[in-house]
């Protein structure tokens, strides 16, 4: 096997696989391009079954990861959520708890920024658990565009090392109604 078929082929051939996949379908258009993006199809080669114009090539679903916009974590103290919304203005930003989820969108209309004309809008549902209380529920939003997303873990009650069980008491003793039951039977 040799990499001259791959070193020279022809750039064009891109464009008789319209399926293949771009950054530019990405969370982030609109940002630029990067290096790593233009490059991406050298990696590319034409698509099998395995792996098939849907799929994101190994190293920028990589990079994916690292750069999705979102974490979550949640511990025994908090549930916490940082979104990065960079690309929109406080106005334009919504966080509302529905059903035992928070939900966060964003939405600007179209407007020109230095790579032309863009859009964007966004919406993301995170779970709370189930020791949350969604009345707990704040947000913040940095000045470099964090948005903090955070409600504290209910306190379980400290364990308690002795209790006084209350003794209800009803109707007559169950020893005169087991006497009876027996005396009945004998006889």
């Amino acid at each position: 096997m040799s990499v001259v078929p791959l070193m020279f082929r022809d750039w064009w051939d891109e464009l008789d696989f319209p399926m293949r996949t771009s950054r530019l379908l990405d969370q982030h258009f609109g940002q630029g391009l990067k290096r790593d993006d233009l490059m991406s199809s050298v990696w590319n080669s034409r698509p099998t079954v395995l792996r098939s114009g849907y799929l994101r090539p190994w190293h920028t679903n990589s990079l994916q990861k690292q750069e999705s916009g979102s974490t979550l974590n949640i511990d025994s103290e908090k549930f916490e959520v940082i979104l990065d919304v960079q690309q929109f203005s406080p106005s334009e930003i919504t966080v509302k708890v529905a059903d035992k989820f928070v939900i966060v969108e964003g939405k600007h209309e179209e407007k020109q920024d230095e790579h032309g004309y863009v859009s964007r809008q966004f919406s993301r549902r995170y779970q709370l658990p189930s020791d949350v209380n969604p009345d707990t529920v704040t947000s913040s939003l940095s000045s470099d565009g964090l948005l903090t997303i955070k409600a504290p873990m209910k306190a379980l009650p400290p364990p308690q090392t002795e209790r006084l069980v209350q003794i209800t008491q009803t109707g007559p003793s169950s020893k005169e109604d087991n006497a009876k039951k027996v005396e009945t039977s004998t006889a």
